[in-house]
């Protein structure tokens, strides 16, 4: 496994990230707690949640599943980077999502509950809070670090100039900020590049790309397809029928390589200087094994610009 630092922080995590999201709804309980053992064993060191995993039926579930793992012992609570986020909605209650004070308080509290533990190491804002001043943010998270419940925090969904708000409030008040972002970034969404990607470079945060297969559509989807592995519906299908002479060249490309298909979209994204770690989320132990894959998928400057051509990109704006 290869590790780096997350962002500008002493923090070192994996080059990958395990996203938890499928564990509960989509992962039954035995198999997550399989697949992250499998994970470090692996070395995969960085994990990733959020306190409204597991449905709108069950929010929660997914942390509590994660808490059980960590309740096990065998160190797996130390040898874990943890990441956890709060923002959505937990109950009806008028104060139970977002990003106030009180939120934040409540909810860090009930994620520690949920997830067995006495701190998280990397605690992140799920959507920008446009009702909430940046002073009170902070002043929250200064005092959940002062406590010892947090060691750094992150952004999630954020615009390049929120990352410029946030970073420009905490350095007004003597504190560190953000030390990530976690964004939708892949071959086929790379808006990201425009600003979000900048501002994160100028600001030294780490990015954790979200969605790096696009949600199966850069996974091989028209061979699996053709196999009659995988059904496509809903919006993905509307996407692939739009886009299917794109991806079919982009199959055709990975089979040039001789790699699958998933292993180039994430690949790419290793290649990337701003990339910290892709999330993969797997619902599968087979699924892990191929991300793992990936890391061993080199791509020179010939399979890079073909990528490119593939998949036009964005120059930073506003020179775009």
């Amino acid at each position: 496994m290869q590790y780096t630092h997350l962002g500008r922080s002493g923090l070192k995590v994996s080059r990958l990230c395990l996203g938890t999201m499928n564990f509960g709804p989509q992962t039954e309980e035995a198999d997550a707690h399989s697949i992250m053992d499998s994970a470090l064993d692996s070395g995969i060191n960085f994990f990733d949640t959020a306190n409204v995993y597991g449905g709108t039926g069950h929010r929660g579930w997914t942390e509590e599943i994660i808490g059980r793992w960590f309740a096990q012992g065998g160190e797996r609570r130390e040898r874990t980077v943890l990441a956890t986020k709060l923002y959505g909605t937990m109950t009806e209650r008028p104060n139970e999502s977002k990003l106030s004070a009180l939120n934040i308080r409540r909810a860090l509290d009930a994620s520690l509950k949920r997830l067995q533990t006495d701190y998280i190491d990397v605690y992140q804002f799920h959507h920008i809070d446009r009702d909430t001043p940046w002073d009170e943010i902070w002043q929250a998270i200064e005092v959940a670090v002062q406590q010892g419940k947090i060691l750094y925090s992150g952004s999630s969904n954020f615009a390049g100039w929120h990352i410029a708000q946030a970073q420009e409030a905490a350095r007004r008040r003597n504190y560190t900020g953000l030390v990530s972002e976690q964004s939708i970034y892949n071959l086929f969404r790379r808006e990201v590049e425009l600003e979000v990607i900048p501002s994160a470079q100028q600001y030294g945060l780490g990015l954790i790309p979200w969605s790096p297969l696009q949600g199966g559509l850069l996974g091989g989807v028209l061979k699996k397809q053709e196999q009659g592995v995988r059904r496509t519906e809903g919006r993905a299908l509307e996407t692939l029928k739009k886009h299917q002479d794109q991806i079919q060249q982009y199959e055709d490309f990975a089979d040039e390589l001789g790699h699958a298909p998933g292993d180039v979209a994430l690949a790419w994204l290793l290649h990337q200087p701003a990339v910290t770690a892709p999330i993969v989320g797997p619902r599968t132990q087979s699924q892990l094994d191929a991300a793992i894959r990936a890391l061993d998928v080199t791509l020179d400057a010939d399979a890079l610009k073909r990528l490119d051509d593939i998949f036009p990109g964005y120059r930073p704006a506003p020179e775009d």
